[in-house]
């Protein structure tokens, strides 16, 4: 009997496939009889497929199988991976597939003018937040696709903007969606913390995905600071919040202590939605203290609540201008002494950096190829003079050339229609 084992991989027996999952976060179906047929065509043998303890099992005398079986797995798991938490079908994107990461807002780097830099390298998230901007997660109606990026690849790009932006950066890991589902999240915290131009490290997470073992792993790697997505401390109103009924409160206030305990800075980053949960901020900054975060980064990340076009804009939610936000703050401030909670970039030693250079320009046109799907109907990426283009309203297929009007360029993010 042949026993199959891949690295960062175990199998599971779904009906009547094989499902691989890899690092956690992705995972690829094939069929019992698909593998099957090819063992039975290679070596002239019928073998039994199963799946035992985590393991590929496949009942054959010959000897040879278990490499070639691995081998098939392995040269076909590409093009059928797909999200474990959003169940939608994931583009693998690395260095052979010459897709730029600069240009887009959904992977790659973004850069705002300053000294922190976003590193975005998948897209997805495990809930279903009831005010989420982009409308992501499982029960997300207009998201179709997701992209994975190989941290190689990304590291190469992280190089090449560090060059430009200088010593002292803030690589910050966030994206449309949960961090933590990259699958490569160690090895990304690792790499940059070995970066010569790299200071500080952070991320934003909802916190469910942490364990004990991946709090430790993250801290070994030198990640220095989480901000921590908590929108509410009672646990039924934070599953309304959050969007999923399977949402443990208990576990993520654990994963807190334990982000602290490990020498990892929390700030607790909850959106306030007047009416529903602006009375529980006494609570948060109660909460804070009780854990020690904000050793040295502020506590707190209070954010006001905003409608986007193409977020989820719960109908209870009252809408609050800034302004008032700002005085609500700051009335909480002298009421509980809990300072900063008016946030400025200087409480992060946040500083204004050189942009990295427009490739386009408002209003310019310019040819490009179709490179990829995008997330949402009607969306393609392009590619142009080394960067992605998020080309809106079209029909245009992968393979073909078009050319672009750019209609937005703001911090290197680019859109276009095609002309």
């Amino acid at each position: 009997m042949a026993r199959v084992r891949l690295p960062h991989s175990t199998f599971e027996e779904v009906d009547d496939r094989i499902r691989l999952i890899w690092r956690e976060t992705l995972y690829a179906d094939f069929e019992k009889r698909e593998l099957e047929r090819v063992i039975r065509k290679k070596f002239r043998v019928t073998p039994s497929i199963s799946v035992e303890e985590g393991a590929l099992t496949i009942e054959t005398d010959y000897g040879k199988v278990e490499n070639f079986i691995a081998l098939y797995l392995q040269s076909n798991l590409g093009n059928r991976l797909r999200n474990r938490y959003t169940e939608r079908p994931t583009t693998y994107i690395h260095e052979g597939t010459e897709v730029p990461l600069l240009g887009y807002n959904a992977f790659g780097l973004i850069d705002r003018g300053t000294n922190l830099i976003q590193v975005r390298g998948a897209t997805g998230c495990n809930l279903s937040c009831v005010f989420c901007s982009v409308d992501e997660g499982p029960y997300s109606r207009t998201r179709k696709l997701d992209y994975v990026v190989d941290v190689d690849y990304l590291l190469e790009w992280f190089n090449e903007v560090a060059k430009v932006k200088g010593k002292g950066l803030e690589a910050h890991l966030d994206g449309q969606g949960e961090p933590l589902l990259y699958p490569f999240r160690v090895e990304l915290v690792q790499a940059l913390r070995e970066h010569p131009n790299v200071s500080v490290i952070s991320m934003q997470s909802n916190g469910v995905l942490l364990t004990d073992r991946l709090v430790e792993e993250l801290a070994e790697a030198g990640l220095d600071r989480v901000n921590l997505s908590i929108h509410s401390l009672e646990p039924k109103k934070a599953r309304m919040l959050m969007g999923m009924k399977s949402y443990d409160l208990e576990h993520v206030l654990d994963m807190t202590e334990a982000l602290v305990n490990a020498g990892i800075d929390v700030l607790i980053a909850p959106v306030i939605i007047f009416g529903i949960n602006d009375d529980e901020a006494e609570n948060f900054i109660e909460f804070a203290r009780r854990v020690g975060a904000g050793r040295r980064w502020p506590a707190l990340g209070f954010q006001n609540y905003v409608p986007y076009k193409f977020g989820r804009n719960p109908t209870i939610a009252h809408i609050v201008p800034f302004r008032e936000f700002y005085t609500w703050l700051r009335s909480l401030e002298e009421k509980t002494g809990m300072k900063p909670l008016v946030l400025k970039p200087k409480h992060f030693g946040m500083e204004k950096r050189e942009f990295i250079p427009l490739s386009f320009r408002p209003g310019e046109t310019v040819k490009a190829e179709v490179v990829l799907p995008g997330r949402i109907k009607g969306e393609m990426l392009a590619k142009a003079r080394n960067r992605l283009i998020e080309v809106i309203n079209t029909r245009a297929e992968v393979g073909d050339r078009i050319t672009i009007r750019i209609i937005r360029t703001r911090h290197g993010v680019y859109i276009g229609t095609e002309v």
